[in-house]
């Protein structure tokens, strides 16, 4: 699925025909939800189990890497914006490149390097990473945070969040803390998601990913229960869907679809499209080829690579709308290529770290037989392994 996200995501980026086909073509659901929940579902199973194993200071060191890890990817991109981009797009043909990186010729480049090392200034397409970088910091007090006080008030406090950021609270929070922090930075140019809101999403997939680590995730059943109620929603959203790309107007209710400030309808159509692909498993899991999962694997190093190539094609692109014939084509080619060659790179060492997890668990969760009958009748299957895992 992490792997399909990142294909979804790179066709809607890249500036060419098949993005309009690709921009939420199910419903009122995209691939950066997608993306930003399968992350923190496995976040949360993965650094849970290091916690229990490991300790909770181990946990939150290995998640300080990560986060740190993922500082010098962002940082890498906005070099590359910086050095690479903004010299071609200085020439002023290049529309498209040129508007993306507008505040670094407004501001200058002192206070826009500044405040992007920050995660203040955040330009278009590369706002996901420093959401991701801010998320994960705070999941670092959140895990051990709940260890002491439940999930309960971790989650009623990320849904009050939710719920104000419907009513304009990062708008009063960006007017206040300007009073206070030497910036005069515009809000549309901190990122375009409303960070206030997309915890909620974030927090859920960590708690989720938590209990599928003690195996007390009952996802089958929630699914099967909810599969009639989802099946009229995903419906009815995906034939309002249609009718908005054809005209339709939603007036004052558009704010309940909004996928900034992830408004409730657009979060309730997710969680019925996610219950339907539960249910529909069987049929689903057929899209497990290797590709896609090479690319779930490394997906944010793969995420990272698709953005080099969305710049070029904001390049190749001057002052076309978009581009066209076979040039497409071969951004398309080029862009998946890479895609595949970076996961096929980076997979090599998730799959070794996988391989001693792996030995790790079978030879602390079970006992070693004493005799040969014995290692017959005790030896676990395949499927139990799985399923410990």
């Amino acid at each position: 699925m992490r792997g399909l996200m990142l294909v979804w995501i790179a066709l809607t980026h890249l500036p060419t025909a098949a993005s309009a086909w690709v921009n939420q073509p199910f419903g009122f659901v995209g691939a950066a939800e997608g993306f930003i929940f399968l992350s923190a579902l496995f976040t949360g199973r993965i650094y849970f189990r290091l916690a229990e194993h490991d300790g909770y200071r181990a946990m939150t060191r290995k998640l300080w890497g990560r986060t740190l890890r993922l500082y010098g990817y962002h940082a890498l991109l906005l070099a590359f914006a910086f050095l690479v981009a903004v010299p071609i797009a200085s020439h002023g043909n290049r529309p498209g490149l040129h508007n993306l990186l507008d505040f670094y010729f407004l501001a200058g480049a002192k206070r826009a390097v500044t405040e992007a090392a920050l995660l203040i200034y955040r330009p278009p397409l590369l706002d996901i990473l420093p959401m991701y970088i801010i998320f994960l910091l705070f999941t670092s007090i959140a895990i051990p945070l709940a260890r002491r006080v439940g999930w309960k008030p971790i989650l009623w406090t990320a849904f009050a969040f939710w719920a104000l950021a419907q009513f304009g609270f990062r708008s009063a929070e960006h007017n206040f803390m300007m009073r206070f922090i030497p910036t005069r930075i515009p809000l549309n140019e901190m990122g375009a998601f409303d960070l206030w809101a997309w915890q909620l999403l974030w927090f859920v997939g960590v708690w989720l990913g938590v209990r599928w680590a003690q195996g007390n995730l009952p996802i089958e059943t929630w699914a099967r229960w909810a599969v009639v109620p989802a099946a009229v929603i995903a419906v009815f959203c995906f034939i309002i869907r249609r009718k908005v790309v054809h005209g339709l107007e939603l007036g004052a209710f558009e704010d309940l679809f909004d996928k900034w400030h992830l408004g409730p309808l657009r979060l309730l159509d997710f969680a019925s499209v996610a219950a339907l692909l539960i249910v529909s498993q069987q049929v689903t899991k057929r899209a497990a080829v290797r590709p896609l999962v090479l690319l779930g694997q490394s997906s944010l190093q793969v995420f990272c690579v698709h953005l080099l190539f969305c710049f070029a094609g904001l390049t190749l692109m001057g002052n076309a709308s978009m581009l066209n014939g076979w040039r497409q084509f071969a951004l398309l080619s080029m862009t998946f290529t890479a895609m595949l060659i970076t996961a096929k790179i980076f997979s090599k060492s998730e799959a070794k770290h996988e391989r001693q997890d792996k030995a790790q668990v079978s030879s602390e969760s079970y006992p070693a037989p004493m005799t040969d009958g014995a290692c017959r009748a005790s030896q676990p299957s395949t499927e139990d392994l799985i399923r410990h895992r």
